[in-house]
């Protein structure tokens, strides 16, 4: 079945790589280009894409406009939609590999930065309650940008209600990431810097990190690709 968000079966591609990981989480702030680059990798591997259920959230033009008074609505549908695509039998016995452009462990970076003491107190006992028993990727690819580029990639793609979100806020939502991936060591991690290049423009550097997916081993590695140009 193939739907605007969620589960999708992904197109065949000319170039099939081997994906040794059955479940590729790609994370990384607004704007870093997390779902162009869960597409083609889900078609370089043949896997179905597992898709964030954002552009499905009722409060998200209300919050970017004035987050006050929408803020803890915005977050508690974010997590419930995220825990029932996460809940779906097709992702949790998986009759092929998964790449998803989300992780559940995003929600309370999000929910961290928006919420008030008492909201977070409510979230957060829900959020432990609920996501012990979701499924989790056997490998996390974070995607980083610099502020600059993370503003010029959100205006290029056009989204009319993103348009207003404060670069203020997205700094901060950069450093949570950031302070998140920092101390992570739940699973396989590829940092990948994307600083000077555009996944969504250059199929080159597209395949070139699913070779380097091909090849990962585990553990924790950087994958920049404009010092590998420079080699």
């Amino acid at each position: 079945m193939v739907t605007s968000q969620g589960w999708q079966n992904a197109d065949s591609a000319a170039t099939i790589h081997y994906m040794k990981y059955q479940y590729i989480a790609i994370e990384g702030p607004i704007g870093v280009g997390k779902s162009t680059l869960a597409r083609q990798l889900a078609k370089k591997f043949k896997a179905s894409l597992l898709s964030d259920a954002d552009a499905d959230n009722p409060y998200l033009k209300a919050f970017y406009k004035d987050p006050r008074g929408v803020a803890f609505h915005a977050q508690m549908h974010f997590l419930v939609s995220r825990l029932e695509l996460l809940r779906n039998p097709a992702v949790v016995k998986p009759s092929q590999p998964i790449v998803a452009d989300f992780m559940i462990d995003k929600d309370p970076l999000f929910a961290e930065l928006t919420l008030d003491h008492t909201e977070w107190w409510m979230y957060s006992h829900l959020y432990d309650q609920q996501v012990a028993a979701v499924p989790r990727p056997d490998l996390v690819i974070y995607l980083q940008a610099p502020l600059e580029r993370l503003i010029e990639r959100i205006e290029r793609r056009g989204i009319s209600h993103e348009q207003r979100i404060d670069s203020h806020y997205l700094q901060q939502l950069s450093a949570l990431y950031e302070r998140f991936f920092h101390g992570y060591t739940q699973t396989p991690l590829l940092i990948v810097n994307t600083a000077d290049i555009n996944l969504a423009d250059d199929p080159a550097e597209v395949s070139r990190l699913a070779e380097r997916i091909s090849e990962f081993e585990g553990g924790r590695h950087y994958f920049n690709p404009l010092a590998l140009n420079q080699a």
